[in-house]
Formats: C-alpha cells, sequence, structure tokens
C-alpha cells in the first residue's frame, strides 16, 4: 500500500529481459534506507518486490505481463522513474491510498503551464475512465493528484511546483505513455452496486480499428 508521495527519482540502471520476467536494477537514495529484500517499492506506479540491495541502489523483478501492461517495458538505462516505498501503519497519508496496481496507461495529449502549475491532460483507457471525477484521486505515474476535469476519454490534472520539480511529471511530454490507477474506493462502490443488483453490467466494447488502436494493438 502506499500513499502516492514521491519519495525521490530513481534513475534506470539496467532492464535485462528473461524469458519468464526481467530484472530492474535502480539508483536510489532516499528510499534505501530501511529497505530489504522481499520489501515493497512503487516504480512509477508499479508495485514491484526487492530482490537485492546495494550502497547505490537495488533490483526488482518484473514479469512479462507487467511489462506488457504499463510503461515499465520501454524503460532505458538512464530513464527517471518515481519511487516510493510501502506504508508503514502510523505513517501520515498525505495523498490517498495506491495500491501500485496499474489498471491502464494513457496517453499525454496536452501540457499546459498556467501561472506556476502544470495542466496534464492524459488520454485515459475505459479501465480508468469510469472511476475518474472531478475533484477525484487518479494515480499518475505513481503520484497521487486531483481530477481537475472528465471530459470523456480526457481526464485534466494540475502539478504544483514542488510535484514538477521531484517527480518525473515535470518532464513528462505530450505522446508520452503513463501508469494510471484509479481510486480503490470507487472500484469497491462499483462492485457493491453490481451484486446488489443496482448497477446494470456494462456493455462489452466494440473490437473495431479504433479499439485495436488506442489499446496499442495496431
Amino acid at each position: 500500500m502506499f500513499s502516492g508521495i514521491v519519495e525521490e527519482m530513481g534513475v534506470v540502471r539496467s532492464l535485462i529481459r528473461g524469458t519468464a520476467q526481467a530484472r530492474l536494477s535502480l539508483m536510489a537514495r532516499t528510499v534505501l534506507e530501511d529497505l530489504h529484500p522481499g520489501d515493497s517499492v512503487s516504480v512509477s506506479g508499479v508495485c514491484v518486490t526487492v530482490t537485492d540491495v546495494d550502497e547505490s541502489g537495488f533490483s526488482v523483478d518484473v514479469s512479462t505481463e507487467t511489462l506488457a501492461v504499463t510503461t515499465l517495458g520501454a524503460l532505458v538505462a538512464g530513464a527517471a522513474v518515481n519511487l516510493e516505498r510501502a506504508l508503514k501503519v502510523n505513517d501520515r497519508l498525505g495523498g490517498h491510498l495506491v495500491m501500485g496496481h496499474v489498471d491502464g496507461t494513457g496517453v499525454l495529449c496536452e501540457r499546459v503551464q498556467q501561472g506556476n502549475t502544470v495542466l496534464l491532460t492524459v488520454d485515459a483507457p475505459d479501465s480508468v475512465l469510469p472511476y475518474c471525477v472531478r475533484k477525484g484521486s487518479l494515480t499518475v505515474d505513481g503520484v497521487s493528484l486531483t481530477i481537475n476535469a472528465v471530459s470523456e476519454p480526457r481526464v485534466r490534472v494540475a502539478v504544483i511546483p514542488h510535484t514538477v520539480a521531484v517527480t518525473t511529471l515535470g518532464t513528462v511530454q505530450t505522446g508520452n505513455a503513463v501508469n494510471l490507477e484509479s481510486d480503490l474506493i470507487g472500484k469497491y462502490v462499483e462492485r457493491l452496486l453490481h451484486n446488489s443488483g443496482r448497477l446494470p453490467e456494462r456493455a462489452a466494447p466494440v473490437i473495431d480499428r479504433d479499439y485495436l488502436r488506442k489499446h496499442g494493438l495496431l
């Protein structure tokens, strides 16, 4: 469990792919404090388990499924990533409850500077949109943000100067893919309504060229 409050930006040392999984090695400093093999860390919004720790960083194993459905599969040596250690029971919850289970990837379609704030508009997938509401929470590359507006399929968030300075959202550009995790509470509410018969089943998606293109299959 995480809060979406990034502790530091780490740097990719290497991503070595195997047949069943990959080994991701990262350079870090702050998160190394009290970090041990078996601990959970959020890497740009993806919960992974630490396998090795050394004096300048740590390594994690990443499944081929995770590489395929998140942005971790596109990482190269030298790339920056957002890092957060798992919450302790007595920690302050400065952001919102984040699981580190990415619901889908979106594409940044607009970046606008408005005063000292950066407005980011993301083209979000169907797996995320139903849980996006104005003033609700959305995790973008591991960063807890408040939704400013929803105009399907787009979601807009505002990023304050501090977040711009200390996370990868300061450099993300239009056309870049980002990891998205919707609010956990909304998912449970939907499930309870379905089970009580108060919410109809969602219609099956129409699988056409537009659908395949939007999901990166064309």
